[in-house]
Parts: C-alpha cells; sequence; structure tokens
C-alpha cells in the first residue's frame, strides 16, 4: 500500500482551478522534491494532504483512509510561515511539542538544538529569522512521523547552514518513512532527492526518479527546472 495515493483529485477556488486531475502515488522510503514556479498549486496539494483544505473532486487516501486525525498523528509538517508562539522559550516549545505529539522525542530535540547551539532558555521573539526556521525544523524532525512535509525548509537560513540543515533532514527521519521537500532553492536540495515532481498550473508535469532525468536528460534538476519554467 503507498503511503499517499491520489486519485482524480481536482480543487477549485471559485472558477479558479487550483489542482486539476491529479493522480499521484507517494511511496515509503523516498524523499521527494514537489517543485513547481509560484501558483502552481505546491500549497494547495500540501494543504489538502494536511486535511487543511478538501478537494472539490476525486479522492485522496493515506494509508488507506481519507485525511482526518489519525492522517495527522501520522504527518509532522514544516510550513513555509511559522506558527509558533513568538513568547514562549525554547523549552517550552519542547514541552508544547512533547504535550501534543505523543511521537515526539524529546532526546533528539535537545541534542539537534546542541549541535545548533541554540539555547533552550531563548525566546523566539529573540531569535533571528533563520534561527526561529531552525527551531521549527528541529521540532519537526523530531517526530517518529511517517511522512515529513518540509515547505521552503532552508528559505531562512544562510548558505553555510544549509548543508547542515539537509544533513539534518537525512539523518533524522525514521526508516521507511517519507518526505516531501517544497522549495525554490532547488540547487541545494536536488542532492538528496529520490523522485522529482514538477507542477505547474495545477497538473503534474513530471514524475520521474531524480538519478533517471540525470542519466536521460544529461542535466541537473535544477537546469531541467529552469528551462521547463522559464519565462
Amino acid at each position: 500500500m503507498e503511503l499517499i495515493e491520489f486519485k482524480n483529485l481536482s480543487k477549485n477556488y471559485g472558477t479558479k482551478q487550483a489542482l486539476i486531475d491529479i493522480n499521484l502515488k507517494i511511496e515509503k522510503g523516498k524523499i521527494y522534491g514537489l517543485l513547481g514556479p509560484n501558483g502552481s498549486g505546491k500549497t494547495t496539494l500540501i494543504k489538502i494532504i494536511n486535511d487543511l483544505l478538501q478537494p472539490s473532486s476525486g479522492e485522496i487516501l493515506i494509508k488507506g483512509k481519507e485525511p482526518g486525525i489519525e492522517s495527522k498523528k501520522i504527518i509532522s509538517y514544516l510550513p513555509e510561515r511559522t506558527y509558533l508562539n513568538m513568547n514562549m522559550k525554547v523549552s517550552e516549545l519542547i514541552q508544547f511539542f512533547k504535550d501534543f505529539y505523543q511521537d515526539f522525542d524529546e532526546k533528539k530535540a535537545l541534542k539537534l538544538l546542541g549541535k545548533l547551539k541554540i539555547n533552550e532558555n531563548d525566546k523566539l521573539k529573540n531569535m533571528s529569522k533563520g534561527t526561529k526556521e531552525k527551531v521549527q525544523l528541529v521540532m519537526v524532525m523530531s517526530r517518529k512521523a511517517d511522512l515529513y512535509i518540509l515547505d521552503e525548509p532552508i528559505g531562512g537560513v544562510d548558505p553555510a547552514s544549509r548543508d547542515y540543515i539537509l544533513d539534518t533532514i537525512l539523518t533524522n527521519f525514521n526508516e521507511g518513512s517519507s518526505i516531501i521537500i517544497c522549495t525554490h532553492l532547488i540547487a541545494d536540495i536536488e542532492k538528496i532527492l529520490d523522485q522529482v515532481i514538477f507542477i505547474n498550473q495545477g497538473k503534474i508535469v513530471l514524475n520521474e526518479d531524480a538519478d533517471t532525468i540525470r542519466k536521460n536528460k544529461k542535466t541537473t534538476i535544477d537546469k531541467l527546472f529552469r528551462e521547463e519554467f522559464k519565462c
């Protein structure tokens, strides 16, 4: 059984078609790059997986069931914009995640924060944008989830930190779990991708193994993306 399956799924906002007849399977044990220009449908797709939006037609199955309370228990989601209380200390945030998610690993979170030299007594409001994003990523990756959805996980961090963030992602998700990464910084993340999904104007225009793309197209995923979606 696939981790996620979309069957002829569409989503409309009034007369605007955000997703059009999506047929897609997300398998276990892979890192997926969900890539597309602004307004392509990426965010809508992610929100439907997280049960934040309902499809207009078609269906989505997560481990064979419709999204709901049970699917939220197995999905760890990093949104592009933070939802955290800025007045919280990091230690309070850890306790919040520990109370809210049964699969949260406090020891892992503290270890990752220590490697990033983030003080658990610091308040989020006193941190830089990049440090806040690192804290939020640590919280998300410290869950023992079946699926991690990361929306722009390296967008706010400096280039020197990106390799460490990617290494954190690679080494801290459960064996047999999957990751969906949505980002515009394709050159930075393409080396960790197993599968590449291009989406444009609500339609899947490419869904292929990352190494196969490089071999057959004889180019990088970043260059292929720029060529596919050039203005």
